[in-house]
């Protein structure tokens, strides 16, 4: 009798089986990644000028005192922000980092969980333990959490963010999108979205916001100035190392000028055609259009401008997740391709190989952004000319095949219908079924 209590329960079926090998993989590697990876931190510090920033700050010092002729990590938060994260300062710099890595560790988490509310999935279905082991065996979580730098509540912001403008709480979704901007301007694409929903409230807050922060750290901050006269100038510019935009690393391979502004018009163009047919098309399909929407105008984000770095990619998640939807962008190989590009922590400097090594791990950060945008504008592009072929844009782009209702529903409405028929004596079989399905039935499948 006391063998069987302690004996492990067995997987009935394939769904219990992927929760029951990812659930430990998943734990596991999240403890790694947050108590081993993280606190042994990296000679990369993004925590360090953050912390000397707060505390100049708050001993009323000068902040904005960066030496950006070296390649250290420097401070390039604005007033606002400098007034958000301050706090850090008041306990020691290691106590402090190791806060802060909880912090980064336990947004990123919850932006886990939301992201399966977005998509209709439980903490009981497989969804779980593979988006949380995907996310932290990922470079841009690691190194979010080793370098210790706020993406991670950027992250969280975006997500929450998307909920709010589904729900169209469209002052609280600004206000949202106000604060990661009053830290970082990362999200500040997004508002596009909100304009192409007719969204306008979110204006309000999502300019409001950063600036009456800012308004408020101006005459606490010794030299506020400094970061429009000096550290926005810094921002703007492109430089050839720790740079994996389209100009930064033509610029260290040496590229020709007419060849880099070629290669950014074209992938402009790409981005702008894509993004009419996502708004001309999908605009009523309104998870499909605001997750795709804001994958392309996060990737367009990081490659085009003058900076993109590599963990940037983590405000892709969203996008990524969008794979579960039946007309999704991404049920390709070549989208998984590139997503191994700018995700895999994977390093392809070789020993044997160095130069090929070497071009390899720096480029494919950029190439992987690139494959991405290509990939969503060939799916898409595709789709446009054989509805028009087809004689049926009218009535939208997506194919047959993709029409029908969401395999995830289909699902679920059989196993509902299903269980409504056996007997009394299935009941205990139905209910484990249940349990391991995708997703808990809702109302209107049961309807």
């Amino acid at each position: 009798m006391l063998l069987r209590q302690l004996e492990p329960r067995t997987a009935r079926t394939t769904a219990e089986a992927i929760k029951f090998a990812l659930w430990p993989l998943a734990v596991m590697t999240v403890l790694n990644r947050v108590f081993i990876k993280a606190v042994n931190g990296f000679i990369t510090d993004d925590f360090k000028p953050v912390y000397n920033a707060s505390l100049a700050f708050l001993n009323g010092n000068p902040v904005y005192t960066a030496n950006f002729d070296s390649v250290d990590p420097h401070y390039l938060y604005p007033p606002s922000g400098t007034l958000l994260i301050a706090p850090l300062a008041l306990v020691d710099p290691e106590k402090s980092r190791w806060c802060f890595i909880l912090l980064n560790a336990a947004a990123i988490i919850l932006a886990c969980y939301l992201l399966l509310k977005l998509f209709k999935f439980t903490l009981s279905s497989a969804a779980a333990p593979v988006l949380l082991f995907a996310m932290f065996i990922s470079e841009t979580v690691t190194n979010t959490l080793v370098f210790t730098n706020v993406n991670g509540c950027i992250l969280l912001a975006e997500v929450i963010f998307l909920h709010l403008l589904l729900q169209r709480r469209d002052l609280w979704a600004g206000a949202i999108l106000g604060l990661s901007i009053a830290v970082k301007p990362t999200l500040a694409p997004l508002i596009l979205i909100a304009a192409a929903r007719g969204q306008w409230k979110v204006f309000y807050t999502a300019i409001g916001v950063p600036v009456a922060l800012t308004a408020i750290a101006w005459p606490l901050s010794k030299d506020a100035d400094k970061f429009f006269t000096r550290t926005a100038r810094y921002i703007v510019e492109s430089r050839d190392y720790f740079n994996s935009a389209i100009v930064g690393n033509a610029a260290y391979y040496g590229l020709p000028l007419w060849l880099t502004w070629g290669m950014r018009i074209f992938m402009g163009i790409l981005v702008a055609i894509t993004l009419w047919l996502l708004y001309r098309y999908y605009r009523q399909d309104e998870l499909f259009f605001v997750t795709t929407a804001s994958g392309v105008l996060m990737t367009a984000s990081f490659l085009l401008p003058s900076l993109g770095q590599m963990y940037y990619s983590m405000m892709l998640f969203p996008l990524l997740m969008s794979v579960v939807l039946h007309n999704s962008v991404l049920r390709n190989w070549p989208a998984w391709l590139a997503v191994f590009g700018f995700m895999s922590y994977d390093k392809w400097l070789s020993d044997r190989w160095q130069g090929f090594g070497r071009n390899l791990e720096y480029l494919r950060i950029t190439f992987g952004w690139g494959l991405l945008l290509i990939v969503i504008f060939c799916v898409l592009g595709d789709r446009y000319l054989a509805a028009k072929r087809d004689g049926r844009l009218q009535f939208g782009i997506d194919p047959t095949w993709a029409s029908a209702p969401d395999s995830r529903g289909d699902t679920v409405s059989a196993a509902v219908a299903q269980s409504a028929s056996k007997t009394d004596s299935e009941d205990s079989d139905t209910e484990d079924s249940e349990r391991s399905g995708l997703r808990e039935p809702e109302p209107s499948a049961v309807k």
